[in-house]
């Protein structure tokens, strides 16, 4: 598997670079890029220049420009060299090596794995794809003009993961705290209302 991490969103509810917050002195796409290496050698960011992350990984930009997280999704899939890809939103800091080792332990015989939240919503940003079907399908989903990546689940054999089966893990009821906004980050990181970014 290799191991992607999207960084080209525009970031306009929270008012800064969301990939550049930092929590406990740690980048949100750092925090990630840890948790991915620990199951993969292979980690690529989308849609940014790690260069302007100050972050020793490969970078690879969005075949589909502004085309929304469908779009990352494609790009990283287009990047793949590996049969598999887990692909991650930067905007969520707290998934983990266990969470995704769990999600590959499901994959046999389906195109996709992706969990469920707690609040009984997909998940299709912290979610592993098959390359192949999921690439071509991603294509033809964008050409009609669609731009959701839960399209995309929708449309091929995708493992659903219940909650339940991930709640015994490590940090499970964190994994898909999505940091969206200030007062996201103020209560993720516990900082009051001071915005810390790295550089």
């Amino acid at each position: 598997m290799a191991g992607f991490i999207l960084v080209g969103g525009a970031s306009s509810r929270m008012g800064t670079d969301k990939a550049s917050l930092l929590l406990d002195g740690r980048t949100f796409v750092h925090r990630i890029a840890e948790e991915l290496l620990a199951v993969t050698d292979s980690v690529t960011l989308i849609g940014k220049d790690a260069g302007e992350l100050q972050l020793n990984l490969p970078s690879a930009s969005d075949a589909y420009p502004n085309w929304g997280a469908l779009g990352g999704v494609h790009a990283a899939l287009l990047a793949s060299r590996s049969p598999w890809s887990m692909i991650v939103a930067c905007d969520l800091p707290f998934v983990t090596a266990g969470l995704f080792t769990r999600l590959a332990g499901l994959r046999e015989d389906f195109e996709a794995v992706a969990p469920i939240q707690k609040d009984g919503r997909p998940q299709p940003l912290a979610a592993l794809y098959r390359n192949d079907p999921c690439l071509v399908r991603a294509e033809q989903l964008i050409k009609s003009g669609e731009r959701r990546p839960l399209a995309l689940l929708q449309s091929v054999r995708t493992r659903w993961t219940p909650f339940n089966e991930l709640l015994e893990l490590p940090g499970a009821e964190h994994f898909f705290d999505n940091i969206n906004t200030p007062q996201d980050y103020e209560h993720a990181s516990g900082k009051g209302d001071t915005i810390q970014t790295a550089g």
